[in-house]
């Protein structure tokens, strides 16, 4: 059952090959397979409303107004742009966000600078609707420029950071024009007879990239939204003609335009899923630890039980965890997202061995045993569901070989024997969500 439709899903593109990529863009993409677990922020607008992100401006999106924030569409679309004149975050401190989410064992973070909506949570020249423009009441803090105090803030701890970004802008005069009736998300017009409007819009989305790449130190990854903004669709931009001019200042950066295929689609992004058919590009899986992307009061968090078993079986499968967290108005975190944090920073700080820096095994699965390599050792994930009554683990089904091997438990350091080709877990090992263990394939010499 589809609970949204802005899931936005291209199979095709999904199983393409790569042609060419620059060597830094490769080399960053082995750095971002490593560090597989990742944070994103839907920030913005939508927060103060408690909505799901700003798709109820959207006519024709009907789902994402079942609950409509006003029940008059005209006075829903005039109160949300007005909405800017009232949020003031006056709680944020990206210190405090990065500390938290390092300790969570988050790798990068991805920060929405402009959800469809076109509010921008950077200080941008080339619009007025923006965190710094004076009708904003949070324009006087020291943190007005909240993307670039994020930035700042998690590249000090370390973390690799990156640009949400959406090629659609509905608060643009150029994408959205005045007096028209847009009826759903796309642009008010046909670009191709409008094509000096569009060549417009074009200029102004591309300069504001280059902002966002110039301005902020190193960015690791471009992440576009907004996958109806593509030729198909007549809604053309010119990424032969942006692209590398960023990658001048930023020769690492990888480029997601997500859905749209081709060279600037560096990874492939499963949206809320675990792909069943392995995409043949890197991959990364992005999912909310609530129901929505962006804060809304109330909101239903997933167990952590089910974040752990998203992280054991995407990794086991080669790919990525991109978890995503709405900020609350106040500019703190949400405590359900917190303590979901918590819970998994704790298990990662025991397990992250297994995780982090690893790839997919030959063997990804058995039964309940999910498994990763790096290197010379295999890690094995066993989910002790209580109606799985194997405690045991075949080598042979695995693909080792029952020589020169050493198994330990992960968290206890407990040595395994082999008997007749199998590792039998103990029961107390049962007593774990999740029993991990190490298989160390002794080398001659």
């Amino acid at each position: 059952m589809k609970i949204r439709q802005d899931i936005e899903e291209n199979l095709q593109t999904q199983q393409e090959a790569y042609s060419t990529l620059p060597e830094k863009v490769k080399e960053q993409l082995e750095k971002f397979q490593d560090d597989k677990l990742g944070v994103i922020f839907h920030w913005g607008l939508y927060a103060v409303a408690g909505i799901v992100e700003s798709w109820q401006l959207s006519e024709e999106d009907t789902w994402a107004r079942k609950q409509p924030w006003r029940e008059n569409f005209e006075q829903l679309r005039q109160d949300y742009w007005q909405l800017n004149e009232v949020f003031d975050p006056q709680k944020f401190c990206p210190e405090k966000w990065a500390a938290q989410c390092k300790t969570a064992g988050f790798k990068y973070m991805l920060f929405t600078t402009k959800h469809h909506d076109g509010f921008n949570m950077y200080d941008t020249q080339y619009s007025d609707y923006k965190i710094t423009a004076n009708s904003c009441p949070f324009h006087g803090n020291s943190r007005r420029d909240i993307f670039g105090e994020a930035a700042k803030a998690f590249q000090q701890e370390g973390m690799a950071t990156g640009i949400y970004y959406s090629k659609a802008d509905w608060a643009s005069p150029l994408y959205w024009t005045p007096k028209s009736r847009p009826k759903g998300r796309y642009a008010s017009y046909d670009p191709l007879e409008q094509p000096k409007t569009w060549h417009g819009y074009q200029e102004f989305v591309f300069n504001q990239l280059e902002e966002l790449c110039t301005r902020y130190g190193k960015m690791d990854i471009l992440w576009l939204d907004a996958g109806w903004v593509n030729t198909a669709n007549h809604e053309y931009l010119d990424m032969d003609g942006i692209i590398p001019k960023l990658r001048e200042s930023q020769p690492q950066l990888i480029v997601v335009d997500r859905t749209v295929g081709g060279v600037y689609e560096n990874y492939v992004t499963p949206e809320r899923k675990v792909p069943n058919e392995l995409p043949n590009k890197v991959w990364e899986s992005n999912i909310p630890l609530a129901k929505n992307w962006g804060y809304v009061p109330n909101d239903t968090y997933k167990s952590f039980e089910e974040i752990l078993t998203l992280l054991i079986q995407i990794t086991a499968k080669g790919g990525n965890l991109l978890l995503g967290i709405g900020p609350k108005p106040d500019g703190t975190l949400p405590s359900q997202a917190l303590e979901l944090m918590e819970q998994l920073g704790s298990w990662l700080a025991i397990y992250g061995e297994g995780i982090y820096g690893t790839r997919s095994y030959s063997v990804p699965q058995i039964n309940n045993w999910y498994f990763t390599k790096k290197e010379e050792k295999i890690y094995g994930f066993h989910f002790n569901v209580t109606m799985d009554p194997i405690l045991a683990l075949s080598l042979k089904e695995l693909e080792i070989p029952t020589g020169s091997l050493s198994i330990k438990n992960i968290k206890t350091n407990h040595m395994y024997s082999i008997q007749d080709g199998m590792i039998h877990l103990t029961e107390k090992d049962r007593q774990e969500f999740v029993t991990g263990i190490e298989i160390q394939i002794e080398t001659e010499g």
